[in-house]
């Protein structure tokens, strides 16, 4: 028994230094810890999502879309909208018919080429976007067929037969026509006659029109409406064939602008 005394003596002592040093040192910090709850500590803050492409909102800024002008030059590159062809006959004998489907129409090189192989026949090219009460009208043209055809500038047209007319023939002679009954008549030496681009003009204003070839006003214009007075209608052109045919016109350009 006295043999085991010192081994005690030992383990007592060992036992001893540990308890000190955990009292003196303290519990380690992940055993201190363990099993306890922070309630101090703020969360970290959110992390915000950028929007996708989608989720993006898109702010539409209204814009003002300029109206379309009324007023414009067509130069007939190709077939135009809103101009509507209708060929009326006009011979003066009853008895003797044209056919009205034998009148052509083509656009080649920015011309529109009328081409009228029966006589007594008037080609009506009616631009129908727009009306118009006071207008001034411009067209240029080439006679490439007989001395003996007719271009007409209209305007204040229902569709029908109302209408204010201006029918120049390129043997130098004219006539205006109201609701397509000649009401003046003259000639003028600054029509080109024969062969060769002429460049006619017609204002409308009011119950007055005015007309100029080649941009020279001729004796009997203006002409003063004080029986009709039209109001506001289409406007357009016409070419004609009356006693000799064929009739070939390329029309340059037509321009509708303000008097």
């Amino acid at each position: 028994m006295k043999a085991q005394r010192p081994i005690l003596t030992i383990v007592a002592l060992i036992l001893f230094v540990s308890l000190a040093c955990t009292t003196i040192l303290g519990t380690p910090a992940s055993e201190a810890t363990a099993g306890t709850e922070e309630t101090n500590v703020a969360p970290p803050p959110p992390v915000e999502k950028s929007p996708t492409p989608k989720e993006q909102a898109t702010e539409i800024v209204p814009t003002d879309t300029p109206a379309a002008s009324p007023y414009f030059t067509e130069e007939f590159d190709s077939k135009p909208a809103n101009w509507e062809l209708v060929v009326v006959p006009d011979n003066p004998d009853p008895s003797k018919k044209s056919d009205i489907e034998s009148v052509t129409t083509a656009f080649s090189d920015g011309r529109m080429v009328f081409d009228i192989p029966e006589e007594w026949l008037s080609a009506f090219y009616t631009y129908t976007g727009e009306t118009y009460k006071d207008v001034r009208l411009d067209i240029e043209f080439d006679n490439k067929g007989v001395n003996s055809n007719q271009v007409s500038l209209v305007c204040r047209s229902d569709g029908g037969d109302k209408s204010y007319e201006l029918e120049v023939s390129n043997d130098g002679r004219w006539v205006f026509k109201v609701n397509r009954q000649i009401v003046n008549r003259g000639a003028s030496d600054k029509i080109k006659v024969g062969k060769g681009i002429n460049h006619y003009t017609m204002i409308c204003v009011d119950n007055e029109i005015s007309f100029f070839f080649n941009d020279v006003e001729p004796k009997g214009s203006p002409f003063v409406d004080n029986q009709n007075a039209l109001g506001a209608g289409y406007v357009g052109l016409v070419v004609t064939a009356k006693g000799k045919i064929p009739v070939n016109v390329e029309i340059d350009w037509y321009k509708i602008s303000e008097p």
